[in-house]
């Protein structure tokens, strides 16, 4: 296996145990059962520690989140992007049976104890609302309002997925979906 496969086998796993249990709980140990990688190819990928892999692995999502986002704007209209992002936080929480939701979110809970992870969360944020607002601002919206759509849409897809989690429940990813579909279709 290559380097850059074990270190993205790596960055995986991490964002799946950060998932689950957040950052401060899940150890490296889950991290390396995860990934299948050795133990020791930790500290050789990651010389700095948890602290940097947490870091690397949120950014690693945000990006793919991104890039996801990138490849949906090109050819969907504001309510398919609703859609097929609250679609996959549903998915993503009844296949783990509500145990998953999302790491960028838990690195922005949990900052104070790994600062590298809470900049990457930062970071992820800001770029999943410039790609929104740069869109919906294309689709017609002034860019104040297309700026005030892009946050109300990232602050209540991530609200409602963990309290999706915390209750058991979609209802309240169906409820805000709805609701959001209807504020970012197109100005008349």
């Amino acid at each position: 296996m290559a380097d850059s496969d074990s270190r993205t086998l790596m960055l995986v796993g991490a964002i799946n145990a950060f998932r689950e249990h957040g950052i401060a709980t899940t150890s490296l140990s889950e991290i390396v059962e995860r990934s299948g990688a050795p133990r020791g190819s930790v500290y050789h990928y990651f010389p700095e520690g948890k602290g940097q892999l947490a870091g690397e692995a949120v950014a690693y999502f945000g990006r793919g989140v991104s890039a996801a986002i990138s490849s949906m704007i090109a050819q969907s209209s504001p309510p398919e992007i609703i859609d097929a992002v609250v679609t996959i936080f549903r998915n993503s929480l009844v296949e783990s049976d509500f145990a998953s939701s999302c790491p960028v979110a838990a690195a922005a809970v949990e900052g104070a104890s790994t600062p590298a992870a809470l900049v990457a969360a930062g970071e992820s944020f800001t770029s999943w609302e410039s790609l929104l607002t740069s869109f919906f601002w294309q689709q017609g919206h002034p860019s104040e309002t297309a700026a005030q759509c892009a946050t109300v849409v990232i602050a209540s897809i991530e609200g409602a997925t963990l309290m999706a989690k915390a209750q058991h429940t979609t209802a309240p990813l169906d409820r805000i979906g709805a609701h959001l579909k209807a504020l970012v279709s197109a100005p008349s």
